[in-house]
C-alpha cells in the first residue's frame, strides 16, 4: 500500500505568514518514506501526524521558494541522526542545490554534505532511490530551474505538479497517473503570473484523466473562495473526481484509493464523479470553511 499524508494545503506567502493552513508539504510511503517540498511548519505536521522524522528516507524539493524548502535543513540534520553519518538522500532542483543568479542556493554545503546522495534534476530525468523510482517533470515558474515530480510507486502512478503556469507541455508528463496533486494557488477567474488556478486544473484533470485530483498549496484568496467549491467545480467541468486536500489528510492508494480526513472525522472511498449521487456530492463537498 502507497500512502499519502498531507502535511500541509497552505502556499504563497501569505499564508506562510499567516500559517491559517499548514506549509509542511507532502509525505509519501512506498518501502521509502520521502518528504516533498517541506515547508514552514512541516516539524509540527510531522509531530501532528506522529511522524518520525528521522525515519524519513529522503528530501525532494521542487524549486527554490521558502514555503516549499524552509524546514529542509533541520529535516536533513534529522535523517542523518545528528551525526555525522551520510544518509538519506536529497532530490531537488538545481537551483536549489547549486544556485542561479540572485536565486538559491536553498540548502547549504554543510547539509548536503549530511546526505549520502545528491541528486540535481532537471524535466525529463529519471531518478532511482531504493524502490523509488521517478522522474522530474516540467514546470513554467518563475524560478527557471523548477520542477515537478512523477512516482511510480507499487500501486500506481502518483504525480505531482508544483508551482507553474498554466502551459500544454504539463499534459504528457502526468499521464498515466492514479493520483494526481496540483499546486493550485489561485480560485477561478483570478489567474497570477506562474501559478495554476481552479480553470488551469480543470483543463489538467480533463486532459490527464486520473482517478483522483487532490488540490493542494492553497494561496489566501483560494482558501477565502472556498476550497470545496473550487474542487467542485473543476469535478463538473473535467468529469473527474476532485479533493481539496486538508491538513493532515492521508490518503492510502491500493485497488482503490481511500481519503481519511481528520479535520472532518470522516473517510471514504474515490469513486469516479460521475458514479456520485447528488446527496453524496453535496455531503463530500458541503459546508466549506
Amino acid at each position: 500500500m502507497t500512502r499519502l499524508t498531507f502535511l500541509g494545503t497552505g502556499g504563497g506567502r501569505f499564508v506562510t505568514l499567516t500559517q491559517e493552513r499548514s506549509t509542511g508539504g507532502i509525505y509519501l510511503e512506498d518501502g521509502h518514506r520521502v518528504h516533498i517540498d517541506p515547508g514552514p511548519g512541516a516539524l509540527h505536521a510531522l509531530k501532528r501526524n506522529r511522524i518520525d522524522p528521522t525515519m524519513t528516507g529522503g528530501i525532494m524539493i521542487s524549486h527554490c521558494h521558502p514555503d516549499h524548502y524552509a524546514n529542509a535543513e533541520i529535516l536533513m540534520e534529522g535523517i542523518s541522526g545528528g551525526r555525522g553519518d551520510q544518509r538519506g538522500f536529497l532530490i531537488a532542483a538545481y537551483s536549489v542545490t547549486t544556485g542561479r543568479d540572485k536565486v538559491g542556493p536553498a540548502i547549504s554545503r554543510y547539509h548536503q554534505e549530511k546526505m549520502r546522495t545528491v541528486l540535481t534534476v532537471a524535466p525529463g530525468d529519471e531518478f532511482r532511490m531504493g524502490k523509488l523510482k521517478g522522474t522530474a517533470t516540467v514546470a513554467f515558474h518563475s524560478d527557471p530551474d523548477s520542477v515537478g515530480f512523477r512516482f511510480e510507486t507499487g500501486d500506481g502512478i502518483v504525480s505531482y505538479v508544483s508551482d507553474t503556469a498554466m502551459d500544454q507541455g504539463l499534459i504528457a508528463p502526468h499521464k498515466g497517473a492514479r493520483v494526481l496533486i496540483v499546486s493550485s494557488t489561485r480560485p477561478l477567474g483570478a489567474p497570477i503570473p506562474f501559478h495554476l488556478s481552479t480553470d488551469d486544473v480543470a483543463v489538467l484533470a480533463e486532459s490527464i484523466r486520473p482517478e483522483v485530483v487532490f488540490l493542494t498549496h492553497m494561496g489566501k484568496k483560494f482558501i477565502k473562495e472556498g476550497p470545496r467549491k473550487q474542487a467542485r467545480w473543476v469535478e463538473e467541468r473535467s468529469g473527474v473526481r476532485t479533493v481539496a486536500a486538508e491538513d493532515d489528510m492521508r490518503v492510502l492508494i491500493r485497488g482503490s484509493i481511500e481519503v481519511i480526513s481528520r479535520r472532518r472525522n470522516r473517510r471514504f472511498k474515490v469513486r469516479p464523479f460521475n458514479s456520485l449521487d447528488n446527496e453524496e456530492k453535496t455531503s463530500d463537498e458541503e459546508p466549506d470553511g
